[in-house]
């Protein structure tokens, strides 16, 4: 089995948590190979011999980031803001050639709890695209804008990813 992990991340914290996940899948039994990449740079269309793909990002504004989102983090003091985020790269995404197989996370804050969901409109242009989804999108929790990843979440990603195998 070969996987893909795609993520976007602004303070790090969906980083980190999207290699946590690459860590759950990698001690997947007949797990051949794991792809960390980041948004800016994945691929326009998924290799036909990727049996999972991973995707996750931050929830701004009730969905994935957008320009906007980004320059308001920006201001906000972060540093990291990528040239091109999931929505961007889902939007470019050519359909799979066979129904691949997709979960999806996002990271939101724990407290104020906001609603809406990165991970829930990522996996509904995913399927809309042809891909097939193997469990509902996950939301790991960090302790405001800019973290730190709330406790206990970086096992529980790594654990979610032990379990995507078996989907």
């Amino acid at each position: 089995m070969r996987a893909l992990v795609v993520y976007e991340t602004i303070w790090g914290n969906t980083g980190e948590l999207a290699a946590a996940v690459a860590e759950g899948l990698r001690a997947g039994a007949g797990v051949d190979e794991v792809d960390l990449v980041e948004a800016a740079d994945a691929p326009a269309a998924i290799d036909p011999e990727v049996d999972l793909l991973v995707v996750g990002g931050p929830t701004h504004a009730f969905s994935m980031t957008t320009g906007s989102t980004r320059e308001s983090a920006r201001q906000q003091g972060a540093t990291r803001i990528p040239a091109r985020g999931i929505r961007e790269w889902l939007e470019q995404l050519a359909p799979p050639a066979s129904a691949v197989a997709v979960a999806t996370f996002d990271t939101r804050t724990v407290a104020p709890r906001l609603p809406g969901s990165a991970a829930k409109k990522a996996l509904k242009r995913l399927v809309a695209k042809g891909f097939r989804p193997v469990d509902r999108p996950a939301t790991f929790g960090v302790h405001g804008y800019s973290g730190p990843i709330a406790d206990g979440e970086l096992e529980r990603a790594r654990a979610w990813g032990a379990t995507l195998i078996d989907a």
